[in-house]
């Protein structure tokens, strides 16, 4: 399979404004996603897709591939959408990494792309068991439930399940839950497809942009990892990550 991994990077976030140049332990933090998905033997290329000359520019000063996007894209699928479009090479499967994810682990990136393998896999994502039961009712904290077959059934900030008849202290004890990893990848096909769809009622309400695929009947393969990511989202997480 020819697979190529596209890196989402945006210099204007609400929460964090500048966050991919910001310095982690001597390296920005996109240069350290950047070199994460380095690691992984079967991307066949890697582009930093960006809406920010500032950001262009760093990539390429570190030997990074990186494309001018779009201000307009509202999501990190949307601005992977631009770069296939814009690209003369075809590619079988699109990753779409996170760039504000720089301890992502090249094994999780692998996994997930072996899922393909199975020609009936359409989108895949990760997911990681939860241990912590205050997670379970953080709403910054996406869940998923799934069918036997590993196909998504829903995502949510609220808890899913919903356990009846026992105390939502012991929720965690008596139901598996499952955190929702937001690293996904794409045939190149179906990422076509699902850029043309516009907001349905599910994403509207949760600000969930898988919520619209599953609504139009895409299925979206979850795949489990035992590796939490560590997103930073505002300056007090990069405190709480330095020296990791």
């Amino acid at each position: 399979m020819n697979i190529i991994a596209i890196i989402p990077s945006r210099y204007n976030s609400s929460r964090f404004p500048g966050k991919p140049l910001v310095d982690i332990n001597g390296k920005s933090m996109i240069q350290r996603v950047y070199e994460q998905a380095q690691k992984v033997k079967s991307f066949s290329k890697i582009i930093v897709a960006t809406d920010d000359i500032r950001i262009e520019v760093h990539v390429k000063s570190f030997g990074g591939d990186v494309m001018m996007t779009s201000f307009e894209h509202q999501s990190g699928t949307d601005r992977c959408g631009e770069v296939v479009r814009k690209l003369t090479e075809n590619y079988d499967i699109v990753v779409n990494i996170q760039g504000d994810e720089p301890f992502i682990q090249p094994e999780q990136l692998e996994k997930l792309t072996e899922i393909f393998i199975d020609e009936h896999t359409q989108i895949a994502t990760l997911a990681i068991k939860l241990k912590n039961k205050e997670d379970i009712f953080n709403p910054n904290i996406v869940k998923v439930v799934f069918s036997i077959s590993g196909n998504a059934l829903y995502f949510s900030r609220n808890p899913i399940p919903f356990t009846r008849n026992v105390s939502t202290e012991n929720w965690i004890d008596s139901t598996s839950y499952f955190k929702h990893l937001g690293i996904y990848a794409y045939r190149s096909d179906i990422l076509r497809k699902i850029n043309t769809i516009s907001p349905g009622e599910l994403e509207k309400a949760e600000s969930l942009e898988q919520l619209r695929w599953l609504e139009n009947d895409f299925k979206i393969k979850i795949v489990e990892t035992d590796f939490d990511t560590i997103g930073i989202d505002t300056p007090e997480d990069l405190e709480r990550i330095k020296g990791y």
